[in-house]
């Protein structure tokens, strides 16, 4: 028993994805490094749930809710909240108060719960309300734009956007895609090659820093919980 997520892609600019899990006999999972904001919304023994998640540098355990059903969104890299800065966000989050099954408040006002399928509704809400905004230059770099700027005020607003530096945001991201192609059966040396690692040591330290398996771990399914959909069940 552990974790069962579903997770579909987003055709939101403000969105990345749109995930559901939902908890069975497990009380402790393996939190994976990640550079987002994200929305999650839980049940819980009749009782309902909310909270912003922040970026995470690192992996590390979480406690997780038994018997609990979730809904989360995911928001783009480099997506900000207007309540408090990504920085004061990293390695953590915060619950949100007065929280019902219809509704939840944030920033100040009300705000209908989303099911998995409202999700890009809700953000837009919060888009037009001012509450989520953006660092459009986050995006553009790590599609490999070059922006007119100088390095320093790329890295500034990389912190400023995502509470983290440039580099730990790619190396991240690299370290998930690896994992999930891990789980999919690839072998690490194909992984290696295929995400510029230097050698298959070199992933494995990045596997062991950022996601908390190895590759053996992720391709036969083992080491318990994990909070990242390696079942690779992605629906659009």
């Amino acid at each position: 028993m552990g974790l069962w997520f579903e997770t579909r892609v987003s055709d939101s600019p403000w969105v990345d994805s749109v995930w559901t899990c939902t908890s069975g006999r497990v009380t402790t999972m393996s939190s994976v490094a990640g550079v987002r904001l994200g929305l999650v919304f839980w049940e819980q023994d009749g009782a309902a749930y909310a909270a912003v998640t922040g970026p995470e540098p690192r992996t590390g355990t979480a406690p997780v809710p038994e018997g609990a059903v979730f809904t989360g969104i995911d928001l783009a890299v480099g997506t900000t909240l207007r309540m408090a800065s990504t920085a004061d966000l990293l390695d953590g989050g915060v619950t949100l108060p007065d929280t019902s099954r219809r509704t939840f408040r944030l920033d100040g006002a009300r705000w209908e719960t989303p099911g998995p399928d409202d999700a890009e509704a809700l953000v837009e809400r919060l888009v037009r309300a001012g509450v989520l905004d953006r660092e459009p230059l986050v995006a553009d770099v790590l599609r490999g734009h070059r922006p007119d700027v100088s390095q320093r005020t790329v890295e500034r607003r990389f912190r400023t956007a995502t509470g983290l530096t440039r580099g730990a945001v790619r190396q991240i991201e690299r370290a998930r895609t690896a994992a999930h192609l891990l789980a999919a059966g690839a072998l690490a040396a194909d992984v290696a090659v295929e995400l510029g690692y230097f050698d298959e040591p070199h992933l494995a330290r990045a596997l062991r820093a950022y996601v908390g398996r190895t590759a053996r771990q992720l391709r036969e399914g083992a080491g318990g919980a994990i909070a990242l959909d390696v079942g690779q069940r992605l629906t659009s």
